[in-house]
């Protein structure tokens, strides 16, 4: 059900990293991890992409779970829809650098943040404040 409710942006990950695409690196979509089903998850990479929307702008739920994973072994790499949208490159070289070990610490960001979440919401090309629910 998940997978055919995924968001736009969701949809244009996927897109982008199933099947390899990403130097190699095979993630799957909607993984059960523990009592949580993550976005995208890279097996060797022990790598969790979360693309989140207008739902996750509650930062305290999202870091019970981020805890929970990362006490479990996994990083844990969170995105806003609109960056995924607007600058799928950006958000790409940071998944990779994520998995490759090369950013030091992607999570926790500042309270409140995302990744390459300084600038303003892009406006949506479906209309709202262009971060649905993810």
């Amino acid at each position: 059900m998940l997978r055919r409710r995924a968001t736009a942006s969701e949809q244009l990950l996927w897109a982008t990293l199933r099947g390899g695409q990403l130097c190699g690196l095979k993630f799957r979509r909607q993984v059960p991890i523990g009592p949580y089903v993550v976005d995208f998850f890279c097996p060797a990479a022990r790598l969790v992409v979360e693309v989140d929307g207008a739902g996750h702008a509650d930062p305290r739920r999202d870091a019970v779970r981020d805890d929970w994973l990362a006490r479990e072994g996994y990083r844990v790499l969170r995105v806003w829809n609109n960056d995924v949208m607007a600058n799928l490159d950006g958000v790409l070289q940071l998944i990779l650098g994520t998995a490759r070990g090369e950013n030091p610490s992607p999570n926790p960001l500042p309270q409140g943040e995302r990744a390459f979440a300084a600038a303003p919401p892009a406006p949506s090309p479906l209309g709202g404040e262009g971060r649905g629910e993810g």
